[in-house]
């Protein structure tokens, strides 16, 4: 995927706390702990699981992770 935001870094899942709507994704980098706020549904979406490599798109004040 092509995006404008130039600024990616490689991460893991290292936690996701969930409810119906919100999630709290924690993410561990080379440069240390990153987290990010996205939709439950997105994290459903995503199939994001616990250990699963991502690269972190930074834009801004937002952390999107996109998993390779």
């Amino acid at each position: 995927m092509k995006t404008g935001a130039r600024n990616k870094i490689k991460g893991t899942v290292s936690s996701i706390k969930s409810d119906q709507v919100m999630s709290l994704v924690k993410f561990e980098t080379a440069s240390g702990e990153m987290a990010s706020v996205l939709t439950t549904e997105s994290v459903e979406d995503m199939n994001l699981r616990l250990g699963d490599e991502v690269e972190l798109v930074i834009k801004a004040i937002n952390v999107l992770p996109v998993k390779a």
